[in-house]
């Protein structure tokens, strides 16, 4: 990231549990941004006065996808157009309760501390208000290497409810405040400063998301290849990897991570062909001789996806016709675990935009070269 020393995990957990600020930076890669973070269990208007004041970002609230649920706190749009996938749910404020227009530190601080009691319900919000939610993804960091999950891990990390408050920090001119100028922030301020790739290093040494569940070699209307199937443990989605050749573990290879908004219907596709991209990717491994295409899940009936899988794997063996299946999401956290349980530590990445590099950190892999698609 930089020669600029950051705080530990641990020491970042130990000021979370004293209800205490901290900053968060992320990926040079991604926004190379940094947000403070404190507990939303221990929030004072003391604290949102000062993520205000000091941060003048928009005031969020990262929550786990069951206590969103809970809430009734549906997501803001439903097609986000925003690059990062920050998950948005309407934005709240608490009914009555002492509070008046929403936006005071008091008002905000109230909304943060009803948003985590367990006895609140959907009706004692207004919507739309000045605490804007935000939906963190399962799986964490591991999952999507950004904020809002970020703020989820270290709140359990620290044994408290999970839950955060976050805010964007810029500098008094109003521009951004990038890794130095947040270092000196936080030592003027005697805050502790960490890194998402630090805490992705830190959630690795528990264990990963993935499972391998099946490998064979497949024939396919692009070739014969490796064919591999992976279980994702923190909500049992199913994903596929198809792989050519060998390689060496310092070795840069060409690999894709596809999402079902480009393939729909996968194992279909794989057995009978008609998907252009697809076939252009494959013939681009095919021609290196070596390669790896992970193909990214998000349907949420795992036995659906599991049924479906047996039904491609018959195919192959002649006892059934073509299945079907749709994938959906790009997940680099997911495919990055998948890639590495496959050996493949450099990647040569197959784009259609080269100008978004995908986010890694923290897994010790390498982009080494973006491929134009």
């Amino acid at each position: 990231m930089s020669d600029i020393k950051l705080n530990t995990i641990p020491e970042a957990i130990e000021d979370l549990k004293n209800g205490k600020i901290i900053i968060v930076v992320d990926d040079e890669d991604r926004e190379n941004e940094g947000d403070f973070l404190c507990a939303a269990e221990l929030t004072t208007p003391e604290l949102i006065n000062f993520m205000a004041f000091h941060g003048r970002g928009l005031i969020c609230m990262p929550l786990p996808e069951k206590r969103c649920d809970e809430l009734g706190l549906e997501v803001m749009v439903s097609r986000s157009s925003d690059p990062k996938e920050t998950a948005f749910t309407v934005s709240v404020d608490l009914l009555g309760n002492g509070t008046s227009t929403g936006i005071s530190a008091g008002d905000r601080a109230k909304t943060i501390l009803a948003l985590m009691d367990e006895k609140s319900k959907p009706t004692d919000f207004m919507r739309p208000g000045h605490i804007f939610p935000l939906r963190a993804r399962k799986g964490g960091v591991l999952k999507r290497a950004g904020h809002t999950e970020a703020a989820i891990d270290l709140t359990s990390l620290a044994g408290l409810k999970e839950g955060g408050v976050i805010c964007e920090i810029m500098n008094d001119d109003g521009t951004m405040s990038r890794l130095p100028d947040l270092h000196a922030f936080a030592q003027k301020h005697d805050m502790k400063i960490v890194s998402i790739e630090d805490l992705i290093h830190y959630q690795l040494k528990k264990g990963n998301l993935i499972e391998r569940l099946e490998e064979r070699k497949v024939k396919t209307a692009y070739g014969e290849f490796d064919f591999f199937a992976f279980r994702e443990t923190s909500n049992d989605q199913i994903h596929f990897a198809l792989t050519k050749g060998a390689w060496t573990v310092d070795e840069p290879v060409l690999v894709r991570v596809q999402s079902s908004d480009s393939y729909f219907d996968v194992l279909t596709r794989l057995n009978n062909g008609e998907k252009p991209l697809l076939e252009k990717v494959t013939n681009m491994i095919n021609e290196a001789g070596k390669g790896a295409v992970i193909f990214i899940n998000n349907v949420s009936n795992s036995e659906n996806t599991l049924r479906k899988l047996q039904q491609f794997l018959n195919y192959q063996d002649g006892q059934e016709q073509h299945p079907t299946l749709a994938f959906n999401y790009r997940d680099y956290g997911i495919g990055t675990q998948i890639l590495k349980n496959l050996g493949i530590n450099k990647f040569k990445v197959i784009t259609q935009n080269p100008n978004i590099k995908p986010q890694v950190g923290g897994y010790d892999v390498e982009v080494t070269e973006l491929v134009q698609l």
